[in-house]
């Protein structure tokens, strides 16, 4: 019967996915709260986080000159296509001070076809989101807290991070 009931637990405990087996990822226990986070569109445009509240929202600071962003814009373009993730709501941000072609390009190299360009404004929403590195992604919940934090690169379709993605869309 014990052997039974540690089988029956192991079995159990198996399908759940932890956290900790997806690189890179810190989940935070209190999420971390910030007011009036702001970044540019490829026209200058500023938007504001505030204004996506009630989606689920994945901010991924990258560079042109970033081997590892590289790596993984191609998978982060195709979780922009991702049916089942309807809330998540994708900003790519060039915080490498790049112009407009330069990163235009980058996606052009890299066949980029589902994400839109985005900017770090002058105030550095870098600064205020404390990277230390590129590429890191912070995750935004549906109230626009950060509740998780990806350092380094990461496959945005590897499958233990779309089941963990999707238990929090």
């Amino acid at each position: 019967m014990r052997f039974l009931t540690i089988f029956i637990f192991l079995l159990l405990n198996s399908f759940s996915l932890e956290a900790s087996e997806i690189k890179n990822l810190i989940i935070h226990e209190e999420p971390k709260k910030y007011d009036d986070l702001s970044f540019l569109d490829d026209k200058n445009n500023e938007l504001k986080l505030n204004s996506f509240k009630g989606n689920v929202i994945l901010l991924n600071f990258w560079a042109t000159w970033c081997a590892p962003c590289k790596e993984e814009m191609p998978s982060l373009d195709l979780l922009e296509e991702n049916k089942e993730l309807n809330n998540l709501k994708i900003f790519p941000i060039n915080i490498g001070k790049d112009n407009l072609n330069k990163a235009m390009s980058f996606f052009k190299n890299l066949k980029i076809k589902n994400l839109n360009l985005y900017f770090d404004n002058p105030e550095t929403l870098a600064k205020k989101l404390s990277l230390r590195g590129l590429p890191t992604t912070i995750l935004l919940n549906k109230k626009g807290d950060e509740f998780a934090r990806i350092i380094g690169s990461i496959d945005f379709s590897d499958e233990k991070f779309l089941e963990w993605l999707k238990q929090h869309n």
